[in-house]
């Protein structure tokens, strides 16, 4: 649906990807359509990063990002890696140093702007000078909210901190050696436009791009890229997707992946659309027998009118009326470092 964004794979732990270095192909092979591909690994041991990378380097991903942001209490909790890993960022630097040494792809950071009571906007910018210092680093993510460890769900965390875009656009201001991406609170390829015409250097989209795909990964090449967008049907993704998807299952076998996980990704493809409902209750019984995603499609997309499935994605004019007002919040004051102080 789109061949210009990039795509950010799930965390996958450093320690996965290094006791089963029998069966990478599992956590990490993908499609050479794919590319862009973005590896986000998590972990904190330094060996086992450097030895997760250099496997990882036989995969030709585009980039390696280390996950700085992730609050769930298997990840953070346990003060191994995620977002508790800003409380350290000499070792957020050492490790993406020694990612670095053991590759050769670009690397790059995904973090909060702060975590419980470290949430000032001077440490922020000593954690981002601190490892851009002691690495190779020069891409971060900035999920414009902190991170709270104690007392809220991953879910939670996601809406209940406030945003802070402010922080963002000061970053872009004390370091102009750097890249910075925004993420958080992005909900439309509008929103994206206009941060984008803000000065933001990239924005990620995560639930949004999931929730309903064919408006915003259907819309991004032309909307944002200024490329002619795919003009493929639902219907046309479909075919090429059901083809990719029961490779798959032939390749690895149904104990290693299932058509419900493969289904997955299709489930809001038709978001707001006549006979989503009843698509979506169908997509439900099928998926408890049906063995292949060809089945699955023949047995669901009855529900369907012919309409929604051959309808191209029609790239309306973009507006900008109302979005990222939090843009034009104060910026805090320049950042001065403590060396400089």
């Amino acid at each position: 649906m789109s061949k210009h964004a990039w795509l950010y794979t799930e965390m996958v732990v450093a320690e996965t990807i290094v006791h089963q270095k029998d069966d990478l192909d599992r956590f990490l092979a993908f499609s050479v359509e794919q590319h862009p591909v973005v590896l986000q690994i998590g972990g904190s041991n330094l060996k086992n990063l450097a030895k997760a990378a250099e496997l990882a380097s036989f995969y030709s991903f585009d980039e390696i990002n280390l996950n700085c942001g992730c609050p769930s209490d298997k990840v953070a909790g346990h003060g191994c890696f995620g977002a508790s890993l800003m409380f350290n960022p000499k070792l957020v630097g050492d490790a993406m140093s020694t990612i670095a040494a053991n590759s050769n792809i670009p690397v790059s950071v995904k973090c909060r702007i702060g975590v419980d009571y470290r949430d000032s906007y001077n440490e922020l910018c000593d954690f981002i000078s601190e490892v851009s210092s002691r690495s190779p680093t020069k891409h971060f993510i900035i999920h414009a909210r902190k991170a709270l460890l104690n007392g809220l769900s991953p879910a939670a965390n996601r809406k209940v901190p406030p945003l802070k875009y402010e922080y963002y656009f000061a970053l872009l201001r004390d370091f102009p050696e750097l890249q910075f991406t925004l993420n958080g609170g992005i909900t439309s390829i509008e929103q994206v436009d206009a941060a984008l015409g803000k000065g933001a250097s990239g924005v990620m989209v995560g639930r949004a791009a999931y929730n309903n795909p064919w408006y915003t990964i259907g819309r991004v090449d032309g909307a944002i890229y200024g490329v002619p967008s795919h003009n493929l049907s639902r219907r046309q993704i479909l075919e090429q997707y059901e083809v990719y998807a029961d490779s798959i299952c032939e390749k690895y076998g149904s104990k290693r992946v299932n058509v419900r996980q493969l289904v997955k990704p299709l489930l809001n493809l038709f978001h707001s659309e006549p006979g989503n409902g009843q698509w979506k209750r169908m997509a439900d019984a099928a998926l408890k027998h049906c063995k292949t995603v060809k089945s699955f499609l023949e047995e669901t997309l009855v529900a369907l009118p012919d309409n929604v499935l051959d309808s191209t994605i029609v790239n309306s004019p973009l507006s900008h009326e109302g979005q990222f007002s939090d843009a034009n919040a104060l910026f805090p004051p320049p950042y001065k470092s403590m060396q400089s102080i």
